[in-house]
């Protein structure tokens, strides 16, 4: 393949273009803040699924303290009617007597225990909306926190955006100014070598693969003609012949 010297130098203007371009896509894929913002993300949903569970075991526990209480109610009802029966003077077998005496202080006992446990679930409902609360004050600070990492992110997109936009743009120019079939290989050359196609010759090295030229390769250069397109022997970069290639 033939192209003019001017054609070949280009090649590692557009070398350079491409190089740009996959660093600020690396760059715009590494940007700390979105391992950051997945990491709050994470953490928010962790907490939603807790509220979520704390929710559920609260309303279990408001459940599990009515039935209680309305225990504790009819238990109380009891006991203030059989005392009321002895208040009353209703009950004269010395038997019964002791029977409904016997039934106050068993439900009396009942009564202790029911009571008991009510307070046991009211704490119990007291931690679990510790709990909640707990977990919507840190949801809270998440979401802060990801709108401040998140508008860091929109800024370092954004300007990487800009510069991206114009090396694409001094890409496209550069690229019109190359004869199609020079281009052509650059870019199927792009494309077998991880974006850059084309490299330059310095001091009898190929900056592609940096790896010296042999002394047969490099005799060969000298008299290849001025316009005569060269790769690469190892990676079969095109290679571009500059001021430096220590010829």
């Amino acid at each position: 393949m033939k192209a003019s010297p001017e054609a070949q130098l280009r090649l590692l203007e557009l070398a350079d273009l491409d190089a740009e371009l996959g660093r600020l896509e690396h760059r715009r894929q590494g940007l700390p803040e979105h391992a950051e913002l997945d990491r709050l993300e994470q953490r928010d949903a962790q907490l939603r699924a807790t509220a979520a569970s704390l929710e559920a075991e609260q309303g279990d526990l408001k459940r599990a303290q009515a039935k209680a209480e309305a225990d504790v109610d009819q238990v109380r009802l009891r006991i203030d009617r059989d005392r009321k029966r002895l208040d009353a003077g209703q009950v004269s077998s010395p038997r019964e007597l002791e029977n409904l005496q016997s039934e106050i202080a068993s439900l009396a006992r009942r009564q202790s225990d029911l009571e008991e446990v009510v307070l046991d679930v009211m704490e119990r409902q007291e931690a679990v909306q510790g709990g909640r609360e707990a977990a919507a004050a840190e949801r809270a600070e998440i979401a802060a926190a990801r709108d401040v990492v998140a508008a860091r992110r929109d800024a370092a997109l954004a300007e990487i955006a800009e510069q991206a936009g114009k090396a694409a743009d001094r890409r496209a120019s550069v690229a019109t100014q190359e004869p199609p079939d020079l281009l052509a290989l650059y870019e199927r050359m792009r494309k077998q070598h991880g974006g850059v196609g084309a490299a330059a010759l310095r001091r009898g090295r190929c900056e592609g693969c940096h790896l010296p030229l042999s002394t047969v390769d490099l005799s060969n250069i000298r008299t290849a003609e001025p316009d005569e397109v060269l790769r690469c022997e190892e990676c079969r970069r095109i290679l571009v012949r500059t001021s430096e290639s220590g010829l």
